[in-house]
């Protein structure tokens, strides 16, 4: 080969580097990341072999409800107002002709009260009207709810359905979908979009409760337990975190 042909050779080769080293950062962050997320999950089924939501309910209409009152408050909370709620609604048909003051009186620890009550009657009147006073097992029909978002309607369609069309992101699985570096966004939509393409689809129904819990339990938000976390040695906010304190996304 002459001296023209090694040096073309040569800036081929050069940029086919500069490809790849320029490709690398959006690739590689990628395939890592799926393969922290097997094993955070792996771990994390070990620790928590029952994964699932603290709310208690017994049938679609209750988990719905539930959820809704949940946004902006603790489900020990929640389910401390829900017992003598069911029992004074019972079904779709009381909830739909609940009077707006009457409901938010009834519902008012739990926060947005206002808002809450709005949406319940709302959702509960379309329900009877468009659905035979039963709900829906789709996100595209759930979303359609008022008050009915993505993270709602993901909760409600692993709970009470066991149907799998997205991953519920909430503040623990914001929280620690930042701190394993499975997403640079703060936008929960954004967050599930990023989850959903790296999370194995068998693990989509489980994937929030697991971190939730472990949110609850061990991954804070001030005062991590970082040097009692059985995922300590995967974890790329060990070093930071362990011991500050400091309070996280």
């Amino acid at each position: 080969m002459g001296e023209a042909g090694k040096n073309q050779k040569g800036r081929k080769e050069a940029g086919l580097s500069r490809k790849i080293s320029k490709s690398s950062p959006h690739e590689f962050p990628h395939t890592e990341r799926a393969a922290r997320v097997v094993k955070i999950i792996k771990i994390l089924r070990q620790e928590y072999p029952s994964p699932r939501t603290a709310l208690h309910y017994r049938t679609p209409l209750e988990l719905l409800i539930a959820t809704i009152l949940a946004a902006q408050c603790t489900d020990e909370r929640v389910n401390k107002i829900t017992p003598g709620l069911f029992k004074k609604y019972p079904a779709v048909e009381d909830f739909a002709r609940a009077k707006q003051e009457e409901l938010e009186n009834d519902i008012r620890s739990a926060g947005f009260f206002r808002n809450k009550a709005r949406n319940i009657i709302a959702l509960s009147k379309k329900l009877v009207e468009e659905y035979g006073g039963k709900v829906p097992d789709s996100m595209e029909e759930l979303i359609k709810l008022p008050g009915v978002a993505r993270k709602t309607a993901n909760i409600v369609l692993a709970s009470a359905f066991k149907k799998a069309e997205g991953i519920a992101v909430d503040t623990h699985v914001k929280r620690l979908a930042g701190r394993f570096e499975l997403s640079q966004e703060t936008q929960p939509e954004k967050i599930e979009k990023d989850l959903m393409a790296i999370v194995p689809k068998a693990d989509w129904l489980d994937f929030n409760f697991l971190l939730v819990e472990h949110g609850r339990k061990v991954c804070r938000a001030r005062k991590p337990r970082c040097l009692e976390c059985i995922l300590q040695e995967i974890c790329p906010s060990f070093e930071k975190l362990a011991g500050t304190g400091k309070k996280e996304r």
